[in-house]
């Protein structure tokens, strides 16, 4: 399948299943010997960022990339409660802005594609989990199950309206948003004529260009953590240009319960958290970050032998062929590659 990084006309979204899932990759962003980069640094999405970049102008763009990224939560976090997102959710209107319907419809592309292991429709079952802004609730299996119906129910666009057959779906891009927001900083850079940045919005990365010298920029990947208050350790190092990378694990963000640690990797299928081997999905693409973050969120929804499969049933597909993942072997930790993942390492 050929992805294309615009939107097209989005197609009935009933079928798809959905996991939220954090994304962490730790920037190694070394200064050139030529040239010292521009570096800036904030908060947004609930997150922090992070740009390197070099400009023979010297620009200070901090400015500009804070207002791309106050509009973007102001159209699609979860987290703001005027946001278009929560007023579309809440039925207080149904029209999606640019932002909202790229995001609807890369999300119902990459949902058809894998199968319904992405899913944007589950939103009010994250949220029963705790993993959102609503208060934590186990939901008993009744209520699991009228929110898994509503979870699948036909959800269309029509007109740049989203219309909901069922009034308790509900959308949530947090599988996807952070990885579009950092295509809308890269295309600001772009069309100011920067050719060489390294963009990080909570690890979603891409680099464009090479530091002066011809040096690639440095992406760190990391290791899994035994728990979320671990400081991060870097497992490998990837050289990476004009491409993107995002990481996708389940060993962050979780919460323990009577003994049981329930990460927020929920099975779609299930409405349940998953229970499988693979800690990690590292996702390289030559393109669009939104593509690599919502593909290393279905790897982890798949678990390691069904996104084995998935691999090896999509060769050469762009959101395939640099791949790592990280599982939990009895104990030990053991990693796979592709072998176009393994050109990348340093």
């Amino acid at each position: 399948m050929h992805f294309r990084r615009e939107h097209q006309s989005v197609r009935h979204l009933g079928a798809g299943r959905f996991l939220i899932i954090a994304a962490l990759a730790t920037v190694l962003a070394a200064c050139s010997n030529h040239q010292a980069p521009l570096n800036i640094a904030g908060t947004a999405q609930g997150t922090y960022y992070s740009i390197s970049y070099f400009d023979p102008q010297q620009r200070n763009l901090q400015p500009l990339v804070d207002s791309i990224l106050d509009a973007f939560d102001q159209s699609a976090s979860l987290w703001v409660d005027s946001s278009l997102l929560r007023r579309i959710n809440a039925g207080l209107t149904d029209s999606l802005d640019p932002i909202l319907y790229n995001l609807l419809s890369h999300s119902t592309e990459i949902s058809n594609y894998t199968n319904g292991a992405f899913n944007c429709l589950v939103g009010r079952i994250v949220q029963e989990w705790g993993f959102s802004f609503r208060e934590r609730t186990e939901p008993d299996s009744v209520r699991l199950q009228r929110l898994l119906q509503a979870a699948h129910a036909p959800t269309y666009i029509e007109n740049n309206r989203v219309l909901r057959t069922d009034s308790l779906t509900e959308l949530d891009f947090n599988a996807i948003a952070q990885g579009y927001s950092v295509d809308l900083l890269a295309a600001a850079f772009d069309s100011l004529g920067i050719e060489s940045y390294l963009i990080d919005v909570g690890g979603e990365v891409i680099a464009r260009g090479a530091k002066p010298g011809g040096q690639p920029w440095r992406v760190g990947i990391e290791r899994p953590s035994k728990d979320s208050i671990s400081a991060p350790e870097v497992m490998t190092a990837i050289a990476l240009r004009d491409a993107s990378v995002v990481t996708s694990g389940s060993y962050r963000k979780y919460y323990e319960r009577d003994g049981m640690r329930y990460s927020h990797t929920i099975d779609p299928a299930t409405g349940r958290p998953v229970q499988h081997s693979l800690l990690s999905a590292s996702v390289v693409v030559d393109g669009a970050c939104w593509l690599a973050d919502a593909m290393a969120t279905a790897y982890m929804v798949m678990g390691l032998d069904s996104a084995l499969a998935f691999i090896a049933s999509h060769p050469d597909e762009p959101a395939t062929k640099a791949v790592m993942f990280i599982y939990d072997d009895h104990g030990t930790l053991r990693t796979y590659e592709t072998p176009e993942f393994k050109k990348l390492t340093i």
